[in-house]
Parts: C-alpha cells; structure tokens; sequence
C-alpha cells in the first residue's frame, strides 16, 4: 500500500476524528530521527493501514505538516480563554486538596502499575535480582535518615498509590536496594503505606510539595542514585519547573541519572481540552481541578541543561491508540527523556542551587 493510499484510509475510515492522518515510520526513518538516536524499542510500527485495528497500540506514528498545524489550531482555540489570576492562585495554593480528592474517589484503581518501567528505562532493569538467597534488609532502627545503609537509592516524585514503587520492589529482592517515594496528596500516601508489601526496611513514602524550595526531604544531598520523574512535572506550576529540577538535581550522586516521562505537546489530551480551562500557555485545569502541561522537547532540553544535567536521551514517542470495540483511533504524544549528573560534579549545597544561570 502507498503512501498516498495510507492517508486516504485513514481520512475514510475515521471521519469522527481530526487527526486521522499519519506518516507510518519505516526502520530506516527511526535510525535516522531523534538527532541520530534510536528510542529504545520498536514494538509495533504500524506498515500496514489495513490492519490498524489488529492491535491496540501503534509505535513511533510520525505527523504530517497538515496533522500538525490541525492540532495547533485546536490549541490555539483552547487557550483564547485564560482564568483569571485568582483562579490561578486558587488552583496553586490548593493543588494537594484536588490530589486528595482524586485519590480518596480512584483509591488504587486508576492508574495500573507501571511494569513497562524495565523496558523504558533499563537502568532500572540492571538493578533486579533473581536470586532468592539474598540477605535480609537490616534493620533501620540505627540509621540516621531511611535507607541510609543502602547502596542504591531511588526516589520516586509524585508517586501516587505505589505504581512505580511496588513493581520495582517485587522485581528486586536485593536488600541493598532502597526506594523513596512523595506526593502532594496525603491520601495517596496513606493508600502506599497500607500497601500489603509497604516495607520500611526496602522503602519510605511521604508526603511533600516538592515544587516548594522549603520542602524538607529525609535524606541528604548527593544520596541518590535515580530519581524518577513519571507525569509529575506537568502538574507542577511552569515557573516553578527549573527550581524544581535545580534542587533536586542536588540530591543525585555524581553520574546519578533522571529517568522521566511525561506529555508532550499535541497529546490527545491537550486537544481535548475545552475553552475555559487554560491557566498559560499549555497549562490547564483538568475537570477534576488537578493541573496538567503538555512539554516540547526543546523546553525539556532547556530546563535539564540549565539545571547542570547532561543530556542521555530525549525523544518524542507519538503512538496511535486504538479502541477496537468502537473502532476508535487516539494519538498520544509522550516525550521520554534520561539526563545524568556528570560523575566528576562535586556535591552542591541545597542553599546553592537556586537562581543559577
């Protein structure tokens, strides 16, 4: 099937959606995009427009220059309309309450626990252990802050009800590995700690506003060898991001990484979003009162680099969805990115990360 013949399927069979028109990748477009640097899977490219509704998911679905400018004019619609600046404020100073009560109506049935973390980010992956003759953790009744006998430490921002947390601790029974998670919403933290397999020896959980530079956290600076950023940083304020990240770029050992994933500019999400509910621009208020922007990959780029971290990995995964049942097609625009703190930085005070150029 040519090219021109994909376009026209999509154009006929999905008349009820904008956006149904797609350039299907070919291994050799993936070789050469992303600055020269493969994603690190290719599950499913979709050859074939015939078969779109064989399976769910679709990967590495590029956009024309028509899909692209169609989606920035739905943007552009959406965000005539800005709340007003005490709306604004409203939804700053209150943010954990909508967190909260988003947690207390979804408990842990909203989101499902994130397995493919060792496939995406197979830095994780190198720290599981098969082995079943570990030694026990030792106990934290003689430690200073939690974990501080381990060896490898990783902390999970904004880490809901454990979806992260718990697949990476039931894969690994090394007890030398410790994991930290926060969140804004206290509910949510209640809802981890009475997890079946909550551990104080393996993890600790608490609550924190992590966008606020007077946050306390329980361990020290240069204690980290991961932090994991997972649809948390679109939630946070756009001029809070870089202190944000300069902070806890603080807390990362020399050639600690940050793993992160979040939405990128022109996700279904972003298009759905009616007038009315834009804060900034990208920035808006979901219908459940909770926060939500969609990043461009040059703004991720800025943000990491001006926060001392050295660029590993940052690409655009563009994926089409599909609902079978009702023979719907949905494209998702995530941005996926590693970027590690060089092995030769010295450690830096916490009180000297703020306001550096």
């Amino acid at each position: 099937m040519s090219l021109k013949q994909i376009f026209k399927f999509f154009k006929t069979s999905a008349p009820s959606l904008s956006y149904s028109r797609c350039i299907f990748c070919t291994s050799e477009t993936l070789k050469n995009s992303n600055n020269g640097k493969r994603p690190p899977r290719v599950n499913r490219p979709l050859l074939d427009a015939n078969k779109v509704f064989q399976f769910n998911n679709w990967d590495n679905v590029d956009w024309d220059e028509e899909m692209e400018s169609d989606a920035r004019k739905k943007v552009e619609a959406n965000s005539t309309i800005k709340l007003s600046s005490d709306e604004q404020e409203k939804y700053e100073k209150d943010a954990n309450k909508y967190w909260d009560a988003f947690y207390s109506q979804h408990q842990n049935r909203f989101f499902k626990d994130r397995n493919w973390l060792f496939t995406e980010f197979a830095e994780l992956a190198s720290h599981r252990n098969s082995s079943s003759d570990s030694a026990d953790p030792e106990t934290t009744s003689n430690e200073t802050y939690p974990g501080e006998k381990a060896s490898t430490r990783i902390f999970e921002v904004g880490c809901g009800v454990g979806n992260t947390i718990f697949p990476l601790l039931e894969a690994n029974n090394d007890p030398h590995l410790f994991v930290y998670g926060c969140d804004l919403s206290a509910t949510a933290i209640q809802i981890v700690k009475e997890h079946s397999s909550y551990d104080p020896n393996r993890c600790h959980a608490f609550v924190a506003d992590i966008s606020d530079q007077q946050t306390q956290l329980p361990f020290p600076p240069a204690s980290l060898d991961f932090i994991i950023l997972i649809f948390v940083l679109s939630a946070i304020k756009p001029d809070k991001m870089l202190d944000t990240i300069r902070r806890l770029s603080a807390y990362l050992k020399p050639g600690g990484m940050v793993l992160f994933r979040d939405y990128g500019r022109y996700d279904m999400a972003q298009l759905r979003i009616k007038k009315g509910k834009c804060l900034e621009d990208n920035f808006y208020i979901r219908g459940d009162g909770t926060r939500v922007y969609f990043f461009k990959q040059d703004e991720l780029r800025e943000l990491f680099v001006k926060a001392g971290l050295a660029e590993e990995q940052c690409y655009v995964d563009r994926r089409l969805q599909v609902n079978r049942g009702r023979q719907l097609k949905m494209f998702r625009v995530w941005i996926q990115c590693k970027y590690r703190l060089n092995p030769t930085t010295l450690p830096r005070s916490i009180d000297n990360v703020h306001g550096s150029k």
